[in-house]
């Protein structure tokens, strides 16, 4: 088994990530073990998300106790995800995510670490390579975890569960087992669960084959983003950059070029679009998410966008739509309705006979939006409540607002109106929300929580 030892040079202090459970033991003992030989001080952190009641509490006390039985500094801080996640429109996974890191990069900075070790493996590397296959993914996504990004290491990437369980095993190392990895309500799980195990039937080794796909895809991303790069240094930005020049690019470079450009990350549609504009000749304007492209006299300019409205577009009925401004995949499919639909962040149920000609748009908020939330008895302008929900200004840009031809349905994580409010046994159509790249292509679900 090879250890990826060589992330962490001599002197370093290094924060390990512990969640409790097989991996980030191992992970644990093997630094801690090792620590003299590696000339490293090791450290220890556990989140507790505050997800999964008294086992959450009991993750947290066993990982702290084992620590303190060995001596290792250990930060344990408790966190109200759901919370968080309501307050900021993100999924479960997303926000504990997001507050797992954030306390990691506030432990480093606190104990003076130099590192940050989590306890990724050749399984989960691999079960990235196919979740962000199945939402089709270019090389970046398919490059899988990489051993490091930033601070953060992953010396385990090499080794399998198996072989993690059999570390445990013949040390005697004792582990938590979190009682939702059993469950197949997230993708991850569901892959682990019935996908992993088909394919390693048909190759034992298939986790380390597509830890080497990955490997070698990163290669490729690092390529052409070092082609890119290389162009746009050499252009001056300001004084717009020649047209012809970037389209004599390969596709594969020119499109990198123009997601560079933009703050924000661009869907292959959007790229797709961007490129197609590039080749027009006419003065023209694309809005993209946080940047407006012009184009004028054969050069493109860059220009701010404070406002760069979300496009109007159509929902299919049945069917789905990316909206990649608010980080949304919305799923339509008209059913019998079995009961009232209180979370609106995941499901919006519309009484079908009530949508005027079956037509539904999607939308950002527009000036004099007014509706009739269903159960408030009132008209409410839109406005009010963006700021009845202490929405930031950004936060009501990106905010998906549905409409038909009479006005607005719903607005997103906030109301329905009264004209389409469904009840039980109503026929419906009914919207179900996913986080579009619901894990990054490192690993916003990675098992254990480390």
């Amino acid at each position: 088994m090879k250890t990826n030892t060589e992330l962490l040079p001599a002197g370093s202090r290094v924060l390990c990530a512990v969640s409790g459970g097989a991996d980030s033991m191992c992970l644990l003992h093997l630094l801690w073990s090792r620590r003299e030989e590696l000339g490293i001080r090791v450290l220890a952190a556990h989140y507790e998300h505050g997800l999964r009641g008294e086992e959450s509490l009991r993750d947290a006390a066993f990982v702290s106790d084992w620590c303190r039985e060995r001596e290792i500094p250990c930060a344990v801080e408790h966190g109200d995800v759901r919370a968080f996640a309501a307050e900021q429109g993100l999924g479960i996974e997303e926000a504990a995510r997001q507050l797992r890191y954030d306390f990691l990069e506030r432990c480093a900075d606190e104990l003076d670490c130099d590192w940050i070790a989590t306890a990724h493996n050749a399984d989960d590397n691999a079960e990235t390579l196919l979740l962000n296959l199945c939402r089709g993914a270019g090389t970046a996504g398919l490059g899988g975890i990489p051993p490091r990004r930033g601070r953060i290491v992953r010396p385990l990437l090499d080794w399998t569960r198996q072989e993690i369980e059999e570390y445990l095993a013949s040390r005697g190392i004792p582990h938590v087992e979190d009682s939702s990895n059993r469950s197949d309500t997230w993708s991850r799980n569901r892959i682990r669960l019935h996908v992993m195990p088909q394919l390693l039937r048909l190759n034992p080794a298939f986790s380390r084959a597509a830890g080497r796909t990955a490997a070698l895809l990163r290669q490729d991303e690092d390529c052409l983003s070092a082609l890119a790069e290389d162009f746009l240094a050499r252009q001056e930005i300001a004084a717009g950059i020649e047209t012809e020049a970037l389209l004599s690019l390969h596709p594969a470079i020119a499109s990198r070029v123009l997601r560079m450009l933009c703050p924000r990350s661009l869907s292959r549609e959007q790229t797709e679009a961007a490129l197609a504009f590039c080749r027009g000749t006419e003065l023209g304007f694309l809005d993209l998410p946080g940047l407006r492209l012009r184009r004028e006299k054969g050069r493109l300019y860059t220009d701010a966008a404070e406002e760069c409205a979300m496009p109007e577009r159509l929902l299919a009925l049945p069917g789905c739509l990316d909206i990649p401004e608010a980080g949304l995949r919305v799923t339509a499919e008209e059913m019998n309705c079995t009961q009232e639909i209180y979370d609106l962040f995941k499901t919006l149920n519309f009484k079908s006979e009530n949508i005027c000609d079956k037509v539904i748009h999607c939308t950002g908020p527009r000036p004099g939006d007014r509706l009739h939330p269903a159960g408030r008895g009132c008209g409410k302008r839109l406005k009010s409540l963006f700021y009845e929900a202490g929405m930031t200004r950004e936060q009501r840009l990106r905010c998906p607002v549905f409409r038909d031809e009479k006005g607005i349905l719903a607005v997103y994580g906030l109301a329905v109106d009264e004209r389409v409010a469904a009840r039980p046994g109503d026929r419906v159509l009914s919207l179900r929300f996913d986080r579009l790249n619901e894990e990054s292509t490192e690993d916003k679900l990675n098992g254990e929580g480390h």
